[in-house]
C-alpha cells in the first residue's frame, strides 16, 4: 500500500459514523496514524482514545465541547468530513 492509499484509508477510517460496531476503535486507530504524522494534537488524540470504546460517542463534538482542536477541525473542514 502507497502513502496515499494508506491515507485515504486513514481519512475513511476518521470520519467512520457514530453508532456503527468497532467505530470508536476504528476512529482511533485513524486518530494515531494522523497523530504520528504530526497532524494532530495529543490533546486531540485523547479525546479519540477515550471515545475508543463507545461507539456512539462523537469525538468531534467532545472536541468543541472542549474548546481543543481548532487545527484539526479546520483539517477535517477541508477535508470534506
Amino acid at each position: 500500500m502507497d502513502e496515499n492509499d494508506e491515507t485515504a484509508r486513514n481519512w475513511t477510517l476518521i470520519a467512520t459514523p457514530p453508532g456503527e460496531e468497532w467505530s470508536g476503535r476504528a476512529r482511533y486507530a485513524a486518530a494515531m496514524f494522523f497523530y504520528q504524522r504530526s497532524e494532530m494534537s495529543a490533546e486531540v488524540l485523547e479525546v479519540y482514545r477515550i471515545c475508543s470504546r463507545l461507539d456512539a460517542e462523537d469525538p468531534l463534538a467532545v472536541i468543541r465541547d472542549r474548546g481543543i482542536g481548532r487545527d484539526w477541525l479546520a483539517k477535517l473542514g477541508k477535508a470534506g468530513r
